[in-house]
């Protein structure tokens, strides 16, 4: 349909069926596009470098760090591995002190036997009777021994065997044989009895003993042992 404006100066009326068409601006600044999302794109880019930037800062710092840490690291192994060596030397030189001290102690723990043997016969000895001989009849650390000599009668003789079995260090004493004998000078001949026995050795208890470290007291000192006599300060 054809439509006519007749009036002179009218406005011109729309046709029907168009939507008049609207657009959008952002008000320009300096001269700056103004589109809002290559604003936005501008921003992102501009946040991206500065993180990238700060990054960047960061991981040159941590590895500054890291590289001294590393150095400080590479100097305390090298100071460990030098102490570690020093002290398995010192540990070798101790194990090896051990073992020579424990064969020192091996063999010097017998070393004390004979003395106790004479000392605690001669202290069991009761008047009137005479020790002539002590051998050894059986080796070993607890050797079995025997014992002769005179007696002026059987009873002596049976306080000497008494005595001899009291002591700390002696033990099992036992006659072989007993019978009489003369002794003396041609003037001075007197009925004896000669006796023979057997006794073995023993170690007491500990509390018998009085002991002290090999290498603890300083040279020249002197401990006393159980039996009253002074002898070197070591393990007896």
């Amino acid at each position: 349909m054809i439509e006519v404006n007749l009036l002179p100066g009218g406005k011109k009326r729309p046709a029907r069926g168009k939507v008049p068409s609207f657009s959008f601006a952002l008000p320009t600044i300096g001269g700056l596009p103004q589109d809002r999302w290559v604003l936005g794109a501008i921003a992102a880019g501009v946040v991206a470098v500065l993180a990238m930037g700060w990054m960047f800062l960061s991981v040159g710092s941590r590895r500054g760090d890291a590289e001294v840490a590393l150095e400080q690291v590479a100097q305390d192994s090298a100071r460990y591995a030098d102490l570690i060596s020093r002290t398995n030397a010192l540990l070798a030189r101790r194990d090896s002190i051990v073992q020579k001290v424990s064969i020192i102690q091996e063999i010097d723990q017998g070393r004390y036997v004979w003395p106790h043997i004479l000392d605690e016969v001669a202290r069991a000895l009761p008047d009137y009777t005479w020790v002539t001989q002590v051998q050894q009849v059986t080796a070993g650390p607890e050797p079995r021994l025997r014992v002769a000599g005179q007696a002026g009668n059987n009873f002596a003789l049976a306080v000497f065997m008494e005595q001899l079995e009291a002591s700390p260090f002696l033990r099992d004493v036992r006659i072989i044989t007993s019978q009489q004998a003369i002794a003396g000078e041609q003037l001075s001949r007197q009925l004896v009895y000669a006796y023979d026995l057997e006794v073995s050795f023993e170690q007491p208890p500990m509390e018998f003993l009085e002991t002290v470290p090999l290498l603890g007291p300083e040279p020249g000192e002197m401990a006393a042992d159980t039996t009253g006599a002074a002898v070197p300060a070591v393990a007896q």
